[in-house]
């Protein structure tokens, strides 16, 4: 069939597996550095105590049928070798089918982490990741021309990632529409970044500008994806810069990255290659028949699957970022519904002393990405997530995001236990554990520049109310 193959797409096709398997990787390497502490068999949430009241059918995943840490630790770091291999180029030396069960591992593998992550995956992006994953291993490789079935449905899916975002932000917020939600966003945003900061002290002017700007970004251009190239190409070019200004003002794991991933395939590659020193598509034969077949039927699946996303976008009581089935494949997306005008830190800090009085001298621990240090610069992580450090902004919001996890988490202090402290930035007692531990609610500013010049601080906090009592060893393991 002729029309089943777009060739003029070959170099986005390539570009788009590459990036997307770097993405991969990234999320593969997070999870090996990271679960041992948060679902390991001493973890905060273990896998085996998950696995063992939640079925199969209702979380599939390969844990189901073995726990160990070093068999999790296998599975992460054979999804980051074949990853790293598929950016190398392996999916593009072997015949097609090799290739689309090459795409498949990671896949598979990314899924069983997810199915069983509970509140450490409970993000977005997990589940943009596996439906972007999923659309790739019918893409093709190097060998042959990219499928225009395949091509479309990644147009659908970063329609509705951006669409998505675009509508709730329009039903939720009322900031939105009167476009000062940026006045508060850098500040309040869960992790911010180094240009954080100056992102928050640029004039209010502008930041309704940046608003206005953003909704045209997801409410108009979207939906430009689905015309005539070259309007496709620029559209999927606005989406990539207004991604990348997302990735200059904050830290969100993968999530603008996968979505700058997500627009390349839009970009007609033989059209930049017409006004860019690109190479172009070589002579590929036709696809064979099998190809098609399956191309042909999981392009009918995914149109099924689409029916509830698609009307959960017209929907007022729209989902954000929902899984209707427990693959997630065909999900539902969006972003900052709401925008907190207050940035609000749970501050953990321990002490050495026996008996706790007014004098008791007590030492904060510091965290990797989240702010705690008001002198210390937040620091860039994305596309790295920091699990630990995104779950404490939602505690800060509200204690019923500590649930169940969070006490776990003191206790593990409390005996210094290495998992845990290899999350940190600095453990202030590294030879002998804190006899208490305790946390704070401190309300969060970045300083102005008088401040920061003076002082040298880029936050200034003040203390809002006791979090959590001092706890010791003995009354942790009674709470």
């Amino acid at each position: 069939m002729e029309w089943f193959t777009a060739n003029g797409y070959w170099l986005s096709r390539i570009v788009f597996q590459r990036a997307l398997a770097a993405v991969y990787l990234i999320a593969f390497i997070a999870a090996a550095n990271q679960f041992r502490a948060l679902l390991g068999e001493h973890g905060l949430l273990p896998i085996p105590r998950f696995t063992a009241r939640v079925p199969f059918r209702e979380s599939p995943s390969i844990f189901h049928f073995h726990y160990s840490d070093r068999f999790f630790a296998a599975v992460a770091w054979s999804g980051a070798a074949v990853s790293a291999a598929i950016v190398a180029g392996a999916a593009d030396a072997v015949p097609l089918w090799a290739s689309m069960l090459l795409w498949l591992a990671p896949w598979l593998l990314y899924m069983s982490i997810v199915n069983v992550g509970q509140t450490w995956y409970g993000f977005g992006w997990e589940s943009l990741l596996l439906e972007t994953g999923f659309l790739a291993v019918f893409l093709g490789n190097a060998r042959t021309g990219p499928p225009v079935l395949v091509l479309w449905l990644l147009r659908w899916l970063v329609f509705r990632v951006e669409f998505g975002a675009g509508l709730i932000k329009m039903r939720g917020d009322p900031c939105w529409r009167d476009l000062t939600c940026l006045y508060y966003h850098h500040e309040t945003q869960p992790m911010p970044g180094p240009l954080s900061w100056f992102f928050h002290h640029l004039p209010k002017p502008l930041h309704r500008v940046e608003v206005g700007a953003n909704h045209v970004a997801q409410l108009a251009v979207p939906v430009l994806l689905f015309t005539p190239q070259p309007v496709a190409s620029v559209a999927a070019g606005i989406i990539v810069v207004t991604q990348l200004w997302l990735v200059l003002s904050g830290n969100f794991a993968w999530l603008n990255w996968l979505t700058i991933v997500l627009a390349l395939p839009a970009v007609d590659g033989s059209l930049a290659a017409s006004v860019l020193p690109l190479p172009r598509p070589p002579a590929l034969p036709a696809a064979p028949l099998w190809y098609e077949v399956v191309v042909l039927a999981v392009t009918v699946f995914v149109v099924g699957l689409s029916y509830y996303p698609a009307r959960n976008l017209v929907s007022r009581r729209q989902l954000m970022n929902y899984s209707f089935n427990r693959l997630h494949l065909v999900n539902a997306y969006g972003a900052f519904g709401s925008i907190n005008r207050f940035r609000y830190e749970v501050v953990v800090e321990g002490t050495d002393e026996d008996e706790i009085t007014s004098e008791t001298v007590w030492r904060e621990y510091g965290f990797k990405g989240k702010p705690g240090d008001p002198r210390r610069l937040p620091r860039q992580f994305a596309p790295y997530h920091l699990r630990l450090d995104w779950l404490m902004w939602f505690v800060a919001i509200s204690p019923l995001y500590a649930d169940p996890w969070f006490v776990p988490f003191v206790a593990k202090l409390l005996e210094n236990d290495p998992a845990i402290l290899k999350l940190l930035r600095t453990n202030p007692f590294p030879t002998i554990p804190p006899t208490h531990v305790r946390a704070r609610l401190y309300h969060y500013r970045f300083t102005d520049w008088r401040r920061l010049r003076t002082t040298g601080e880029w936050w200034e906090r003040t203390l809002v109310r006791e979090f959590l009592p001092p706890i010791s060893r003995d009354r942790v393991r009674l709470w």
